[in-house]
């Protein structure tokens, strides 16, 4: 294909693209009147009508993972796309959940009067228009449309082809919801149609769209970090440490341990490293490694691991690779430490800001962890699955970010939105 033939290409591309953020961009306006009682209808309609079509929305999602599995698509991945109607019902009740919680948009951050007698009060309103590129996760598509509906904006979804079955049925059933609650279809719009260059498109939509989320692989969000011209808040890979303390109590901590690892192995929450202090880990590491192993967990560890591992088990030598990835999968990466402080420097050298969790019942131990370790998340004696939006109470999250600007940790409604300053006075000029 010459060059000639590929640039009016990207040129209708990035047309269309930016007449789909134009729609939005109007549609949100239109949303920025409608009341809680508009907006929470909108909520249940639309998961009424996600149940209604269940049966549609499996047999979209069955073209996926046929796709899926036809490229080798990680067993992990693959269940982060699946549906079925009982996965569908789930998320049609967050959207229940979302219309259950307080409407942001209104809400009265800070306010007072100065000496002149001008009154300030800084609101919390929308952000407008909000684009999301993510991968594989057709729940996002919903979870998305949800959020930006309640929080008062348009939102334009770039699901990636591994879902792009799911997600046309998705949006079709949700812009039609909308549009059967008396509000613009165009505030739940796909540019799946456009590809690659579709995405792109999107990121330099600067001035259309106010807001970016990337969702999804290490690859994905440093490329759209990297590349976008529109506002982007960053999300992050989840390598999520879990530290077993010289006091924790070994039964709990294995529970914990067997949960945070292999609930569901193909989660931004899900632990990838285990850390467990030398005194703890002659009576800890064997049953938990036996038990890792006996789940089908991949095992890797250094010298002083492999030496607790019980007969039977293999341990293999963990690297510096081991300690940076996040596995997505039933594999762990396992380290005996000294002490706390080298706990807390292996997580600082190798976390990736996400959720760290540390089990433990020496007070001065928690707090120094909590204090110390820098990363959006910090547990306390529980798993690391509860980093999620839902578990939180914020209804569904539109990702966990990882950066340190507006939003951080799991974003809900509130990280949706900004705010506006609102000065009134009776005529006041400044001297």
């Amino acid at each position: 294909m010459t060059t000639e033939t590929q640039a009016p290409l990207a040129d209708d591309v990035t047309t269309a693209v930016q007449d789909i953020a134009r729609r939005a961009k109007v549609a949100s306006r239109a949303l920025a009147t409608a009341t809680r009682a508009v907006k929470d209808a909108a909520l249940h309609t639309m998961a009424d009508a996600l149940v209604a079509a269940s049966d549609e929305i499996v047999v979209a999602n069955a073209l996926d993972l046929e796709r899926g599995r036809a490229n080798g698509m990680e067993p992990g991945l693959l269940d982060r796309l699946a549906l079925d109607p009982a996965r569908i019902g789930a998320i049609a009740d967050a959207l229940r959940e979302l219309a259950a919680l307080p409407d942001p948009v209104g809400e009265l951050i800070r306010g007072w009067t100065l000496p002149n007698g001008l009154r300030l009060r800084q609101l919390r309103v929308p952000m407008g228009v909000v684009g999301m590129i993510y991968e594989a996760r057709p729940n996002v598509t919903v979870d998305a449309a949800g959020l930006a509906l309640k929080s008062g904006n348009a939102v334009i979804l770039r699901g990636g082809s591994a879902a792009a079955s799911s997600n046309e049925v998705i949006v079709d059933v949700l812009a039609r919801a909308l549009e059967s609650a008396g509000l613009p279809r165009d505030l739940v719009q796909s540019i799946d149609r456009y590809g690659r260059p579709g995405g792109v498109a999107l990121m330099r939509a600067r001035g259309l769209v106010d807001v970016l989320v990337p969702r999804g692989g290490a690859d994905l969000i440093r490329t759209v970090v990297a590349e976008s011209v529109v506002p982007v808040i960053e999300t992050g890979v989840g390598n999520c440490h879990l530290v077993v303390d010289a006091s924790a109590d070994l039964d709990d901590a294995l529970a914990i341990l067997l949960n945070a690892k292999l609930q569901r192995v193909g989660v931004c929450n899900a632990v990838e490293t285990l850390l467990v202090h030398e005194a703890a880990a002659p009576a800890f590491l064997p049953q938990a490694l036996d038990a890792l192993a006996s789940a089908g967990c991949v095992l890797h560890g250094d010298d002083a691991t492999r030496a607790l591992a019980p007969a039977g088990v293999d341990v293999v030598a963990a690297t510096d690779e081991d300690w940076a990835t996040e596995y997505l999968a039933p594999e762990l990466a396992v380290r005996v430490v000294p002490d706390l402080d080298a706990a807390i420097e292996h997580v600082q050298t190798w976390s990736s800001g996400h959720t760290e969790a540390i089990l433990t019942n020496d007070l001065r131990s928690s707090e120094r962890f909590v204090a110390e370790v820098d990363s959006a998340v910090v547990n306390v004696n529980a798993s690391t699955r509860f980093t999620d939006g839902g578990q939180f109470g914020l209804g569904a999250e539109i990702g966990i970010s990882t950066q340190k600007l507006h939003a951080r940790g799991p974003m809900g409604l509130a990280e949706l939105t900004t705010t506006k300053w609102v000065v009134e006075g009776e005529g006041h000029t400044r001297p």
